[in-house]
């Protein structure tokens, strides 16, 4: 792709409404001069523009006092023209490369300084856009990188601080989900309350069982049931109804008196009644009473006394306060051991069970009174009793149960024993202090805050990944790429005799980006590009020196791009102080350049630099514009480069030859005052060292004629002879050597001969 026309500038920069360019062609080689100030350096920014679609580079030159925005129209070679309206162009031509003096402040230095933006824009230059591309897409994702920092900054600062404590955001997060947290959460907490109570909890009693006692209803059953089994049935028929009649008290009364006859019949010889004293031995009684008032009833008697004493005991009321006084400890010892381990609530009624238990006892009390009233009756407990008693061991089942329960703590207590006496509380509250950030972390206030922090935690690693891959591919890029340049840019240096070469060229990471660094060798010492003292790139380089260096920096970026057969190169006055022989080496390189891309288009204000340029193109690929005054503005025109490569002697030898063939009176004495100017020039170029520049025919002809038949001969005398010939008629036509030159007479015949013997002479 390349540019054919510029059809239209309008409110830009020195240009009006120009659309003159519209009727002139660009080729392959585009030539553009003018003077300084007619719009030079307005063309290379629109072209700049145009290959970048920086609009800026455009406004930014709007035309003083014009009413209207800029509008520009360039037409490629193919496709739509490029139209800049609105401030915008309507499409680009990338691959156009301009050298400016923005290309050397962008890339090389800005005066004689080298600033961080001049090193970062050399390495986006050196990288091509290969390079650029893989630094783009690394910076695309070192951009991507810095977002998720943002946004991780703003999701941290949504999780509460009082949830998460002293703990990082990222510790925080990473708490993993526990599934009974409260059940953790409860026994560190006792765990801790223990390690900090470990005195008390050391003297602590555990847990005892409810001791009640129970009814032993076989017992009392047999022992209701006892007579005195030695007394026969029919005796103890016959006293048990006596003792009927007698009523209540009657067995006592008459065992009373059974055991009162021995005492009335002492010294007698019989025994007598204790209370009417008549001889007993005809009572058929007697003997039935002694059987039944024998020890054996005595034991009789004792055993359901001594049954009412243990039923008292064992259930009396001391024995019920004693139970209940065991139920409080046990409520008290609960409440204690509660703060460290989970101990069962005491749920009892003692109201209720005291109640039956006295009901059941004062059954059976009653039963036992009634037995020991009439010890030789049988009996058994009464279902009013039974009754009372099987409530009561219902009652006791829910205490079983309970000091059961409490007594399968004082494993669990032991352990807390052991634990707090070798507790480390610091590390417990450590423990119980995660666990609680724990809870909180999955609350259904914070999970959500964190599961967002976590994705974007995450996607940040993604990034960060990807980023170390497009490192890996900039730095591999960079590691050919670099030395290579290096190597380009020194041949350019050389071809520019450039006392200097470049060393070190190289990349480097910085906190605003990838930049390029190099040193300056001079006479192989190495000149940094900036330096507090001494030595650097502001005080060993000139003028010509840096201009130079940017044109080869310029000139190995294009060798560096593999697209550069697509390249439209602008070039806008490269001479700024470069010498002579850069001069020409900017034109070979110019030269050696323009088959390898699609257009090379200079602008300048040296009509000898453009037309070295000229003479070396081929005539099909070469157009001459010039920008010219029009107005208060700039035009284009034609430029006719051939009239203005042509030089004095050029023209005065073409006069000569052109008189020759045809005789014009009006030119003739042009053509008689030319002669000795071409024999001068012939002098100058044939014998430089003889004839040196400022010198004059005459002395040199004596200088000849000293040094003829010698070894440093110049001319041979006829040669001698001829010369002072032509130049004693070439005198006759300059007032230095004619005062009357002016005016005198010339012979067309004379000078036609003189004319031809001077071109001859400037032959040979």
């Amino acid at each position: 792709m390349s540019l054919d026309r510029i059809q239209l500038l309008r409110n830009v920069g020195q240009f009006d409404s120009v659309n003159e360019g519209a009727q002139l062609p660009l080729t392959r080689l585009a030539l553009i001069y003018a003077e300084n100030g007619r719009g030079k350096t307005t063309l290379a920014s629109i072209l700049r523009s145009a290959g970048t679609g920086n609009a800026q580079l455009i406004t930014e030159r709007h035309r003083l006092g014009a009413q209207r925005p800029p509008h520009l129209v360039l037409a490629p070679r193919a496709g739509p023209p490029l139209v800049f309206q609105n401030g915008a162009w309507s499409t680009t031509l990338p691959d156009i490369a301009v050298f400016d003096d923005h290309f050397v402040a962008q890339n090389v230095c800005a005066g004689v300084e080298i600033g961080t933006s001049h090193r970062q824009n050399l390495h986006e230059l050196i990288l091509g856009a290969q390079g650029v591309a893989l630094n783009a897409a690394l910076q695309v994702h070192v951009a991507r990188i810095e977002e998720h920092n943002r946004t991780l900054r703003a999701l941290s600062d949504a999780i509460p601080a009082e949830a998460r404590g002293a703990m990082t955001v990222d510790a925080f997060c990473a708490l993993a989900a526990r599934a009974d947290i409260d059940g953790e959460i409860q026994e560190a907490e006792r765990n801790l309350a223990a390690a900090q109570s470990a005195d008390a909890v050391r003297q602590a009693e555990t847990f005892s069982a409810f001791s009640l006692p129970a009814f032993d209803t076989q017992s009392i059953d047999a022992l209701l049931a006892r007579t005195l089994p030695d007394l026969e049935a029919a005796a103890a028929a016959g006293v048990h109804a006596h003792l009927t009649k007698l009523g209540q008290e009657g067995a006592t009364w008459v065992s009373d008196g059974v055991r009162s006859v021995s005492g009335v019949s002492a010294g007698l010889d019989h025994e007598i009644c204790p209370f009417c004293a008549q001889d007993l031995a005809g009572s058929p009684l007697l003997r039935h009473y002694q059987a039944y008032f024998s020890a054996a009833y005595d034991g009789l008697k004792r055993n359901v006394a001594q049954q009412i004493e243990t039923l008292n005991n064992t259930h009396g009321g001391l024995a019920a306060l004693t139970f209940e006084r065991s139920v409080r400890e046990a409520e008290q010892r609960r409440t204690f051991w509660g703060a460290f381990l989970q101990a069962p609530e005491i749920i009892v009624d003692t109201a209720v069970l005291t109640s039956a238990w006295a009901e059941a006892r004062d059954a059976v009390a009653d039963a036992l009174t009634a037995k020991q009233a009439a010890p030789l009756e049988v009996s058994m407990l009464p279902e009013v009793a039974l009754a009372a008693i099987a409530a009561y061991e219902a009652a006791k089942v829910d205490i079983t149960v309970c000091s059961d329960s409490l007594l399968a703590c004082n494993a669990q207590i032991a352990l807390v024993k052991e634990r707090a006496a070798t507790a480390n509380v610091a590390a417990l509250i450590s423990d119980l202090t995660r666990l609680r950030s724990t809870r909180a972390r999955h609350s259904a206030a914070v999970a959500p805050h964190c599961a967002a922090y976590l994705a974007e935690k995450g996607a940040k690693t993604q990034t960060e990944g990807l980023r170390e891959q497009a490192r890996d591919a900039l730095n591999n890029y960079r590691r050919n790429i670099f030395p290579a340049y290096q190597g380009v840019i020194n041949q350019y240096l050389g071809r520019f005799n450039a006392g200097f070469r470049l060393d070190q060229v190289d990349s480097v990471n910085t906190r605003g980006g990838s930049a390029c660094s190099y040193s300056v060798l001079i006479n192989n010492a190495a000149v940094p590009q900036t330096a507090d003292a001494g030595p650097s790139f502001r005080n060993t380089l000139s003028a010509g020196d840096r201009n130079a260096l940017a044109l080869a920096f310029f000139f190995a970026s294009l060798e560096q791009d593999q697209q550069l057969a697509r390249k439209i190169v602008v070039i806008d006055d490269p001479m700024t102080s470069l010498d002579e022989h850069r001069s020409l080496t900017t034109v070979q390189e110019l030269r050696r350049l323009l088959p390898r891309v699609a257009q090379v288009i200079v602008l300048s204000h040296s009509k000898p630099f453009l037309c070295n340029l000229w003479e070396g193109a081929s005539i099909a690929d070469r157009t001459a514009i010039r920008l010219v005054r029009a107005a208060a503005g700039s035009t284009f025109a034609p430029w006719d480069v051939r009239q203005d490569c042509i030089t004095e002697h050029d023209r005065r030898h073409e006069l000569v030859t052109d008189y020759l063939q045809a005789a014009d009176p009006a030119v003739e004495r042009q053509v008689a005052a030319a002669l000795r100017p071409i024999l001068e020039a012939f002098a100058r170029v044939a014998y430089p060292t003889t004839f040196q520049p400022g010198g004059l025919l005459g002395p040199f002809i004596g200088i000849c004629e000293q040094r003829v038949n010698t070894p440093d001969q110049i001319l041979g005398q006829t040669d001698i002879a001829e010369l002072r010939a032509l130049l004693d008629y070439a005198n006759l036509f300059h007032h230095d050597s004619n005062p009357a030159w002016a005016t005198q007479v010339i012979n067309d015949q004379a000078l036609v001969n003189f004319a031809q013997r001077t071109l001859a002479f400037a032959r040979r």
